[in-house]
C-alpha cells in the first residue's frame, strides 16, 4: 500500500529523516512512535506530499508522490495534529468545500458527505458552526474530511491530543472501525493508546527506524528469554540448588519472603518457555508453587530502551566521524601521524580486555583502508594526543619561518 525507500530530509546539516525504509500493508492499523524531534511529522508530511524529500522515494498504491502527486494524493486522507477547519463554516459547508477540493463529482458529494458524517458520528451537529463545537467534535469533523473520497490510506497525526478521557475512548473506537475499509497510520505520544489500537508498531528515533513489529513481537524481541516471578514454599538454599540444575534457566535472583517461602525472579534461555518444566521439577522435589506469573515489558519500557539505544549509537558515530576527519588532516599534513599506529594498537588491546564488558562500557576499534574508528575514552585520548602533537608541529614550523 505504501512503500518508503531510503527516505532522507535534511535541513542544513541536520537530518530530520535519515535513510528511512519501511512498508505499510493493506488493511492494518500502524502505530508511528517516536520522541519529540524524531521525524514523525516530517515523514507524514512527505508521505502526504506537503514536503519534498531531500532523497529517496515514497510510493502510495504504486504512485510516486513526487512524480505522480495527484494520483498518489487521491489515495490518502490526512488529519494533521491541528485540523484545518474553517471556524465560520457549518459542518456541512466545510465538508462540501472539502469534497470540491478533492474533485469529488458533484452528483456523488451528497452521498460522500452523509457517509463521512455517519462514520464519524457528527450527523447531529451538521448544521452547527464549527467554532461552537467541542474539541472532540472538531477532531471528528477533521477526520470526516479525511474520509471524503474514500481513500485507501488514512493518516492521523496525534488525533487524541486535547481530548478528555471519554472523547479519547470514542476516538479509539472510531479508529478501530476504520480498519474495515482503510489502512491507517496513527502517530501518537500516548503509548497505551497505540498498544490498544494498533496491529503493527513502528518506532522512529533521530530520523531512523529502530523497530517495526506487532506489540507482542516487540515485547518478545526485547525480552529475549521468558521472565517469571515465582513464589515457592521452600527455603532459599534448596530452591537455588534446584534452579542451578535446570539448564534452561539462564539466571535468577532469589530472596526469602518468610521462613517457609522464597520469591525468585527467573530468566529462561532465549525462546524457551520453562513454566511446565519448572512446575514438574518443583513438584517432584516437594516444593509447591504458591504463585507464578509471566513478566511482560510494557510498550513504554520498549520505547525508552530502543530510543535510548539509538541515541548512544548516534553519539558514537558522531565521535568516530570527528576522529576520522582529524586523522585525515594529520595524515595530509604528515605531522604527528607516526603516533596513530601506537594509539590504534593500544585501543585494540583495550578492546580485547573489554570484550566481556557491557556494550555501553566497552571500547571498540574498527579499521579499514582509509578510516580508523575509536570510541569512548580511547577516542578522547587520541583526539587530545594528536591535537597536542599538531599544535607542537605548528609551533615548530612558525619558529622555522621566523628564522
Amino acid at each position: 500500500m505504501i512503500e518508503i525507500n531510503h527516505l532522507v530530509k535534511k535541513y542544513g546539516n541536520h537530518y530530520a529523516v535519515n535513510d528511512l525504509t519501511f512498508r505499510v500493508e493493506k488493511g492494518q492499523i500502524y502505530g508511528f512512535l517516536g520522541p519529540n524531534g524524531a521525524g514523525k511529522s516530517t515523514t507524514m508530511n512527505i508521505i502526504t506530499g506537503y514536503l519534498a524529500p531531500s532523497g529517496g522515494e515514497v510510493l502510495v498504491n504504486g504512485f510516486n508522490i513526487m512524480k505522480e502527486p495527484e494520483q498518489a494524493k487521491k489515495c490518502i486522507g490526512y488529519l494533521p495534529e491541528q485540523p484545518p477547519l474553517y471556524q465560520d463554516m457549518t459542518v456541512e459547508e466545510y465538508l462540501e468545500f472539502a469534497a470540491e477540493l478533492k474533485k469529488i463529482p458533484r452528483k456523488e458529494r451528497k452521498k460522500e458527505m452523509e457517509e463521512a458524517m455517519k462514520a464519524t458520528g457528527i450527523l447531529d451537529v451538521r448544521k452547527r458552526l464549527i467554532r461552537n463545537l467541542s474539541k472532540g467534535y472538531k477532531q471528528r469533523v477533521g477526520l470526516a474530511q479525511a474520509l471524503m473520497g474514500n481513500p485507501q490510506v488514512i493518516i492521523l497525526d496525534e488525533p487524541t491530543v486535547g481530548l478528555d478521557p471519554k472523547q479519547m475512548i470514542e476516538m479509539r473506537d472510531l479508529i478501530r472501525s476504520l480498519k474495515e475499509k482503510h489502512t491507517v497510520i496513527l502517530s501518537s505520544h500516548i503509548l497505551s493508546e497505540v498498544s490498544a489500537v494498533c496491529d503493527q508498531i513502528m518506532i522512529i528515533s533521530r530520523g531512523k527506524l529502530v523497530a517495526c513489529d506487532t506489540p507482542e513481537g516487540l515485547s518478545q524481541r526485547m525480552r529475549g528469554g521468558a521472565e517469571l516471578e515465582v513464589t515457592v514454599r521452600a527455603n532459599e538454599n534448596k530452591l537455588k540448588d534446584i534452579l542451578n540444575n535446570m539448564p534452561q534457566v539462564e539466571s535468577y535472583t532469589a530472596k526469602s519472603s518468610s521462613e517457609e517461602e522464597t520469591e525468585v525472579h527467573i530468566l529462561s534461555a532465549e525462546g524457551k518457555d520453562i513454566r511446565e518444566e519448572l512446575f514438574y521439577t518443583l513438584a517432584e522435589k516437594r516444593c509447591p508453587i504458591i504463585e507464578m506469573r509471566m513478566v511482560n515489558k510494557s510498550l513504554e519500557d520498549i520505547f525508552l530502551e530502543l530510543t535510548e539505544k539509538q541515541g548512544k549509537i548516534d553519539a558514537r558515530e558522531k565521535k568516530s566521524s570527528r576522529f576520522r576527519k582529524k586523522k585525515e588532516n594529520w595524515k595530509s599534513n604528515g605531522s604527528a601521524y607516526s603516533n596513530i599506529d601506537e594509539l590504534v594498537s593500544q585501543a585494540e588491546k583495550e578492546a580485547e580486555h573489554a570484550s566481556g564488558a557491557p556494550e555501553d562500557e566497552s571500547v571498540s576499534v574498527k579499521e579499514n583502508e582509509d578510516s580508523v574508528i575509536l570510541t569512548d575514552d580511547t577516542a578522547q585520548t587520541a583526539e587530545q594526543d594528536f591535537t597536542g602533537s599538531e599544535a607542537e608541529d605548528n609551533s615548530a614550523m612558525a619558529k622555522k619561518e621566523e628564522n
